[in-house]
């Protein structure tokens, strides 16, 4: 079975409930998750990546289930909105290269292909750096190789352009577009979103619309405005 099926799947935290009987089966290229902060956006995606289980319901990538993280290395990766969440190793070779040796790949050619990888990157100079040295888009920009490296069929991508400039934005939009992998990409801002096959809103932990960009968006943001013209936002 090809794509990600969710299936009425629920999530519960601290008692409040995050997700709601949602039920998706997603296999375009393109994917666009929208909603307002809260909305249950990167809790979805972290239920896709097997990184929660639901409170109800279930969910497959590619037939296998997330918690069966062997067939999840090869299906799906993840690249989280903040870096430093996802860095583990002190350079940017060890950190490149740690992924594949946890595959089981000797260290030798774990290294290779991470030289390789950054030679195809244009970033043989990055080789040595130190991590922590590097500006949040280059870390960025690391954690994306690293994944890349686990040759995965479908990347999650959690607010990928969040605290970049616009030059480094350009760059990581550039090379995202060119990838063959499936993409869900989630975001608040529409202009993330716009080239995507099908667009999702989420609302409050339920799908508000799903449909194509040009059906979905306009509603999106005729709500936000709506929204946004009210003074309150006092409600927990």
């Amino acid at each position: 079975m090809s794509g990600i099926d969710l299936r009425d799947i629920c999530l519960t935290l601290n008692g409040k409930p995050v997700l709601q009987a949602i039920t998706l089966q997603l296999s375009e290229p393109r994917i666009g998750l929208i909603g307002r902060n809260g909305s249950g956006k990167t809790s979805l995606l972290r239920v896709m990546a097997g990184l929660v289980a639901p409170s109800q319901g279930a969910v497959t990538v590619e037939g296998a289930s997330p918690s069966n993280r062997k067939a999840m290395l090869s299906a799906l990766g993840i690249l989280f909105q903040n870096p430093d969440h996802q860095i583990l190793m002190p350079s940017v070779i060890e950190e490149l290269s740690f992924g594949l040796i946890q595959q089981g790949l000797p260290r030798a050619e774990a290294l290779a292909r991470a030289r390789a990888m950054l030679a195809a990157e244009g970033r043989a100079p990055w080789e040595n750096a130190a991590t922590h040295h590097l500006s949040q888009g280059q870390r960025q920009y690391l954690c994306l190789m690293s994944v890349l490296l686990m040759q995965p069929r479908w990347l999650l991508l959690d607010e990928p352009f969040a605290a970049l400039d616009l030059p480094t934005e350009a760059r990581l939009r550039r090379r995202l577009d060119a990838l063959p992998q499936h993409l869900v990409t989630i975001s608040h801002a529409p202009q993330a979103v716009e080239a995507c096959d099908r667009v999702i809103w989420l609302e409050a932990g339920r799908v508000a619309a799903d449909g194509p960009p040009d059906a979905v968006l306009p509603a999106f943001r005729a709500e936000m405005s709506r929204l946004g013209a009210q003074d309150a936002d006092a409600d927990l």
